[in-house]
């Protein structure tokens, strides 16, 4: 069963691309949903009864194998769900255009790796996925083919795969440490065999962490995420963001506490290190957005600052901390893939790309903005909206931790002072939409359809929804850091 929503995509996927029968007909549209909704149905039923695979023994102690356990169920489920749903949208969105079945073929494929790296039993296999997110995902970003989206995505490319290199040298040294790289909650690693090369080790997963951080869009290597959303198309925007760049922070998560341990790590260089340039990112995507004018550029700078966030949740080693982390990562998913389809939507019935050409949007567009008004309240987190839930929990947390010394005061400021800017950024679109003063001729309305309308008006809810029922994916999360799950 594992196997399913992992090879379906990928096969339909490449159908699609080889298929010329396809190209000109509502099949192609067909075997998307259908592949995309399987997998989200076997998804779930993995989620409920679990599974473990061996494919393929590399060494007598490396294997390529598989596993469904706490961590991996969350992440596989947010991912096949968010995916079905973006990819309705993308049906109206991409389908005057004429390479669209070559964006669903590559779209099915992104899927399948994705779930594949959320499934992998152990550091090489996540290494194997993790390379193959990037190549599956490269064609979504390239896919205009204008000389902006070719140096978009060598910049992708080269950004992504430095990152991976840097994985692989961290999971080469631990190698040495723990012979099947298996991931175990608390660490699979023999800390005892670590005493006198403590130091080494420690650099080795430092620069692991940075490497996996590339993804994520951590500071300093953040660039890549501001030059490739505004050149890909929406939807790919939307999960790029959304969802690609979770697989850093996946990949993070596995490393400190299912691999090295949080023991190993705790009140090192390494934490204040990592803690540091989450904070640092936190505030400079922030500040990068609020004086962004181009539409989906601001919305890329945002997501370099609220992964962030995730990467400060989870490198505070506590159960509070470690919850508000995994909330957020669902959280900003729902409420980032909205906005950026409600960007694409502005841009694909007006053509305006800029802020500063939406004034009176609103009028024109009542529906959708106010998708993206809901969507913008949660990302600040205004209570009783999601994104309230899991900033909490980070700020607790962050009050709460131990042996970081004063960075669990300074955590919770720039967090608030990051959600002021947020506020700056965002809701100065809503206010110009809909009110954008005496004598201005908005304009006729030109609401798009409800192809594109219905999956928007799904995440705008979901994100309000998760700020009021909460508690069993809490539950989740909490059973997921005790072992329990």
């Amino acid at each position: 069963m594992l196997l399913v929503p992992i090879f379906l995509p990928i096969v339909c996927g490449v159908i699609l691309l080889s298929s010329k029968r396809l190209k000109e007909t509502s099949a192609s549209k067909i075997l998307t949903f259908a592949s995309a909704a399987v997998s989200v149905i076997s998804v779930f039923i993995i989620c409920a009864a679990g599974g473990e695979l061996k494919i393929w023994d590399i060494t007598e102690n490396v294997s390529i194998a598989l596993r469904a356990d706490g961590l991996s169920r969350v992440f596989s489920a947010l991912t096949s769900v968010i995916w079905l749903i973006v990819g309705v949208y993308a049906f109206n969105y991409m389908s005057d255009d004429r390479a669209k079945n070559r964006f669903f073929g590559f779209y099915l494929i992104s899927l399948g790796v994705l779930i594949g790296l959320d499934y992998s039993a152990n550091a090489v296999t996540m290494y194997l996925f993790y390379e193959l997110v990037t190549l599956a995902s490269l064609p979504l970003v390239l896919h205009t083919l204008s000389k902006e989206a070719v140096s978009a995505a060598v910049k992708y490319l080269l950004y992504s795969v430095f990152g991976a290199f840097a994985g692989l040298f961290g999971i080469i040294c631990l190698s040495n440490y723990s012979p099947s790289l298996d991931f175990k909650l608390g660490g699979s690693i023999d800390i005892s065999a670590i005493a006198e090369n403590r130091q080494l080790v420690l650099a080795a997963v430092f620069i692991m962490l940075l490497g996996f951080g590339v993804k994520a869009g951590l500071f300093p290597l953040q660039g890549w995420l501001p030059t490739a959303h505004p050149v890909a198309p929406a939807p790919a925007s939307a999960v790029l963001s959304g969802i690609i760049a979770k697989a850093g922070v996946f990949a993070s998560i596995r490393t400190i506490y299912y691999l090295v341990g949080t023991d190993f790590l705790k009140g090192t260089w390494v934490q204040e290190t990592y803690l540091s340039l989450a904070l640092f990112t936190v505030l400079l995507g922030s500040v990068m957005a609020y004086w962004e004018d181009n539409f989906k550029k601001r919305l890329a700078y945002s997501t370099v600052s609220q992964i962030s966030y995730i990467l400060f949740g989870i490198g505070l080693f506590n159960e509070t901390a470690f919850t508000g982390g995994i909330l957020h990562v669902v959280f900003h998913a729902v409420i980032k893939c909205a906005l950026f389809m409600t960007a694409g939507a502005i841009i694909k019935q007006t053509g305006y790309t800029k802020v500063s050409q939406l004034r009176g949007i609103g009028k024109r567009m009542p529906v959708a903005m106010w998708c993206y008004t809901i969507c913008s309240l949660a990302l600040i987190g205004i209570p009783p909206t999601s994104g309230f839930v899991s900033k909490w929990y980070l700020c607790t947390g962050a009050l709460s931790a131990e042996s970081v010394g004063i960075i669990k005061y300074i955590g919770p400021v720039v967090l608030i002072v990051s959600a002021l800017l947020t506020a700056g950024y965002l809701l100065p679109i809503t206010t110009r939409g809909f009110f954008p003063g005496e004598g201005f001729e908005a304009g006729e309305k030109c609401e798009p359809s409800a192809t594109t309308l219905v999956p928007m008006l799904i995440l705008a809810a979901a994100s309000v929804y998760f700020g009021v029922f909460q508690s069993g994916l809490i539950s989740v999360i909490t059973n997921i850091f005790s072992g329990a799950l």
